[in-house]
């Protein structure tokens, strides 16, 4: 599987690995990889809007199990908003492509034992240099060296999500003010077969920055308390 053919969410998911040792940062994870396949469904014409919830079209497929398995999910649960969406059983689709990427060899799985009692398993890449390289053409488009129209769709979209789900390895917390505006701009390149698509897109950027958000709260609140 050649990084060409990675989806957006596997792309998101192998980026909050930190490339230089290795190991997953923790940073939101599931919620940026399903954010991401929301997006990519929604790119690729597989997910429509009925009334402010997304709609699988019919006999939609992609051949991607991870994005597939969320197509299925949605289309057998009641009607739920865009935003519901990002953090509704968000693991499922992560689990579903870090599977993806164990059996591609992008990741490894070893076995160890919590507390030398309970089994479990530790992720770690396989690929840090690919995923390093991955990481510096996404910082690329970042810092404007094509215009936004000139930039892909997709890549407008690793980046913008990346920067809505603080994903501090492509865009820093500086990036996120000095460059702001050119975020702004690749999130209207995101849509950029029309506005409908746009106004989706954005509703899951905006979704995928407020769960980003609580969870952020939350967790400040849990370690204030303790």
């Amino acid at each position: 599987m050649p990084n060409g053919s990675l989806s957006l969410a596997a792309s998101l998911y192998l980026l909050s690995y930190d490339a230089e040792t290795g190991m997953p940062t923790g940073a939101h994870t599931a919620l940026l990889v399903r954010a991401a396949a929301l997006t990519e469904l929604v790119q690729r014409g597989m997910l429509i809007d009925t009334d402010g919830s997304p709609c699988p079209v019919a006999d939609a497929a992609t051949g991607d199990r991870a994005l597939d398995g969320l197509l299925e999910l949605i289309g057998e649960s009641r009607p739920r908003s865009w935003q519901i969406w990002v953090g509704h059983q968000p693991r499922l689709t992560e689990h579903a492509v870090r599977d993806q990427m164990v059996a591609a060899g992008y990741v490894r799985a070893k076995g160890r034992r919590v507390l030398g009692l309970f089994r479990a398993k530790e992720y770690t890449l396989e690929r840090p240099d690919q995923v390093a390289g991955m990481r510096d053409d996404a910082v690329r488009v970042l810092h404007g060296e094509q215009s936004a129209a000139e930039v892909s769709e997709r890549d407008a979209a690793l980046v913008t999500l990346a920067a809505a789900g603080e994903l501090r390895a492509v865009v820093t917390a500086t990036d996120a003010k000095v460059r702001k505006h050119r975020i702004l701009e690749l999130g209207e390149r995101c849509g950029g077969r029309g506005p409908v698509l746009e106004k989706v897109i954005a509703q899951v950027r905006t979704a995928l920055a407020a769960a980003v958000a609580t969870a952020m709260l939350a967790a400040t609140t849990t370690a204030t308390a303790t």
